[in-house]
Formats: structure tokens, sequence, C-alpha cells
């Protein structure tokens, strides 16, 4: 149940010269709550910070995603012959 959108070179370069170093998340829970609860001392939004992070993402992803069509719209196009008849179902 997880999608990686981590590009390929990325993984490449890791593999190649990578360094794993085992669980970073697990032991920094106490850290997390302290820098959660500075941020908001500050009058930093959490929830606030977090809807505009995914705000932008989906429109991000949006716009990749309507690029990505346009291009593989344009591409059929260009291999398709455009003076073959059309196939009778």
């Amino acid at each position: 149940n997880t999608v990686n959108t981590m590009p390929e070179a990325t993984l490449d370069a890791v593999a190649d010269h990578g360094e794993i170093t085992g669980n970073t998340v697990a032991g920094g829970y106490d850290q997390a709550r302290t820098d959660l609860d500075t941020i908001k001392k500050l009058g930093i939004s959490y929830d606030d910070v977090v809807q505009v992070l995914e705000d932008e993402g989906v429109e991000k992803f949006e716009a990749s995603w309507n690029d990505l069509l346009k291009s593989t719209e344009a591409e059929l196009k260009r291999l398709a012959p455009s003076e073959a008849p059309a196939r009778q179902v």
C-alpha cells in the first residue's frame, strides 16, 4: 500500500553509493514532539502548514499529470497514420 515516486536516477544513486543506516525515525519521537511544541509557540499552525503542503502537492501533481497526458496525446497523433481508414467495430 505504498506509492514510491522517487526518480529512478535517485534509486540508482542510492544503490551505487548511498549509505543505509537503518531506522532513523524511531527514537526521534520526543524531539519531534518538542519541535512541534516549539513551532506552535511561535504561532505556526501545524494543521495550516500540512494543508498548504497538501494543496500545493495536489496542484503540482495535477499539472504534471496534465502535461503527461498532453505529451502522450501529441505523440500518439504524431505516430498514428492520419490517412488510415477508421476501424469498424
